[in-house]
């Protein structure tokens, strides 16, 4: 099984490549710079592996959340890597790829992952682990940090959590569990999405080119409006 991914949904931009039980990949955090490092780093790991993208099955892109620009810089580049190469698109969740990185870096089994969403929220997502895959508990949810842990309720026992909405929330989150464990994982990785893009290509899960979407949470940006205006 051949397959790409891509992701460049937060400061983070990042490509990484399965060849059977290889892995290439490149990782950088690199705010603001996404458009002109991504194409290198999928080259990058090509060039490692030998393979052109013709000789890929899949292509899998951080559908999100995450930075509205950095989301669709990723579907973007997914898209047109795909179409050129005639293979299939694979979505994965942004916070899912950081809670899989959580479980290969530090063994976690329960995970809350937290991205800051600007505008006092964040995009959040609770995760346990299952034969090695970090499966979605419950919904992804955009939310302001007070009410959705008013919403959730604390976890018993301890929980790992991931993401800079941890960071900038850290006060209010802190009831989300017992006991919250820090993970070294900010931002997500690309070399996380495939585990979890191979699992999506084995359940019959990947989709042509025009059908591959975007996860935004939020239905449209929500701008700060000026006082006295609609």
């Amino acid at each position: 099984m051949k397959i790409l991914a891509v992701d460049t949904a937060t400061e983070a931009c990042s490509a990484a490549l399965m060849v059977g039980d290889k892995v290439f990949s490149r990782w950088e955090e690199a705010p603001r710079d996404h458009t002109r490092k991504i194409l290198p780093m999928v080259q990058a790991v090509l060039e490692d592996a030998g393979l052109s993208l013709e000789q890929l099955d899949a292509i899998a892109f951080g559908r999100g959340p995450g930075s509205f620009t950095g989301v669709r810089i990723g579907i973007s580049v997914a898209q047109g890597l795909a179409f050129g190469a005639g293979v299939p698109l694979i979505g994965i969740s942004t916070l899912a790829a950081m809670a899989q990185g959580a479980y290969r870096l530090d063994g976690a089994e329960r995970v809350l992952a937290a991205i800051d969403a600007r505008m006092d929220e964040v995009y959040f997502g609770h995760y346990e682990q299952v034969a090695g895959q970090m499966q979605l508990v419950g919904e992804e949810v955009v939310s302001h940090p007070d009410a959705l842990v008013e919403a959730r309720g604390k976890q018993a026992g301890r929980v790992t959590c991931v993401g800079t909405g941890f960071e900038t929330y850290g006060e209010s989150l802190k009831g989300l569990a017992d006991e919250l464990v820090t993970s070294q994982v900010r931002f997500p990785a690309a070399v996380d999405m495939l585990p979890l893009a191979r699992v999506a290509w084995l359940a019959g899960e990947a989709v042509p080119v025009e059908q591959a979407t975007p996860v935004y949470l939020r239905d449209k940006v929500t701008w700060k409006k000026l006082p006295g205006r609609e």
